[in-house]
């Protein structure tokens, strides 16, 4: 921006105008609004990319308006405004994000949910706010209920203030004949004033946020899961098999959620093996290699981990696997729960991400 704005302000004029005492005299001091004006109307003549929509609409209006009361700027007056714009730039040392969720999304992790929910209600009083920039911010799984159990008319209005990509995919999470009302609706709500839709807009970020607080970040399947992870192999089966007899469905969503040493070759990427071996304790990953070359179910992630690291490497653990005597389960699985857990931390951290069965 400033090589771009400087660039801007190199304006030669194309004649060179005798100097003008009276007109210098009578020249007068731009005021910060005139100012704004004449950068953005610059960068619009220069085709510079600038967006303002992101502005409060007052400050909007307030700029058009500006803009609609200007004729002719000088050369000289554009090249201070410019420069005195530079310098402004060029001191700036840190920036805030406008607006409250953009706020919390720094403070994400900082601070408590109710506290961030309180904030996120306090700023729906506001008369500046705007309650959709707060919905459209949701994710899907919290959107869906409103287009299930609202009025055909209030999810027809939700629809049309959210981004197209996301409300055709909402759109296509709806029963057909849902779908198609909902659809149909939207073509009646041409004639809705903006007041209408910004009072539904506040009642549904409402009713959203007003959602009791949950104890667990995670569901009760992925917490099931995560616990038969590194879970003995013996109480994982057993624990598995009491699950079927008293609820069949959550014991599937469990099996899906699992993932154990025997997963490892379907579900992690070759390339990721240098990753996870280097946040593991070289004995701990030799005893899990060494016990799993034992175990049929196991001996297939053995050999992946050893095939998909350097030559070097596998050459000096196949030299201290053949050195181990034979391994004890329990020490054996609390390797290989140790590998896993090391898996887990990677991916929680965004290095390594799990493979999908389809992938």
């Amino acid at each position: 921006m400033p090589d771009e704005m400087t660039q801007l302000a190199q304006i030669t004029p194309v004649q060179q105008i005798a100097p003008n005492r009276e007109r210098r005299a009578t020249r007068r001091s731009l005021t910060n609004r005139e100012k704004a004006a004449v950068i953005v109307r610059l960068m619009v003549a220069k085709g510079s990319p600038i967006t303002i929509s992101g502005m409060p609409e007052h400050i909007q209006a307030a700029l058009a308006e500006q803009m609609s009361k200007m004729r002719l700027v000088d050369r000289a007056t554009l090249n201070q405004v410019v420069s005195e714009f530079l310098s402004e730039l060029e001191e700036v040392g840190l920036s805030f994000p406008g607006g409250i969720e953009g706020a919390l999304s720094i403070m994400d992790g900082h601070i408590s949910t109710t506290a961030a929910n309180r904030l996120r209600r306090l700023a729906g009083a506001s008369s500046k706010a705007d309650p959709w920039d707060r919905i459209a911010a949701l994710d899907l799984e919290r959107l869906r209920p409103v287009l299930e159990e609202e009025s055909i008319e209030v999810a027809a209005v939700m629809l049309s203030k959210l981004a197209v990509p996301k409300a055709a995919e909402l759109l296509g999470q709806l029963p057909g004949e849902r779908a198609r009302r909902v659809a149909y609706a939207v073509s009646l709500t041409g004639n809705v004033d903006p007041e209408t839709v910004r009072r539904i807009g506040l009642s549904l970020a409402a009713q959203l946020e007003n959602q009791p607080a949950r104890a667990f970040d995670a569901g009760p399947v992925e917490r099931v899961g995560a616990i038969l992870n590194v879970a003995p192999q013996t109480i994982r089966e057993e624990v598995l098999a009491g699950l079927d007899e008293d609820d069949q469905d959550f014991a599937q969503l469990v099996r899906k959620a699992i993932f154990t040493f025997v997963h490892v070759p379907s579900r992690i990427s070759p390339r990721d093996v240098p990753k996870i071996i280097r946040i593991v304790d070289q004995g701990l990953l030799v005893t899990a290699l060494c016990y799993s070359e034992t175990k049929p179910e196991t001996a297939a992630t053995a050999e992946f981990f050893l095939s998909n690291m350097s030559q070097r490497m596998a050459q000096s653990l196949r030299e201290e696997m053949a050195e181990r005597g034979k391994i004890k389960d329990k020490d054996g699985e609390a390797a290989q729960g140790a590998v896993i857990a090391a898996i887990r931390s990677l991916e929680a951290a965004g290095e390594v991400a799990l493979l999908q069965e389809e992938e």
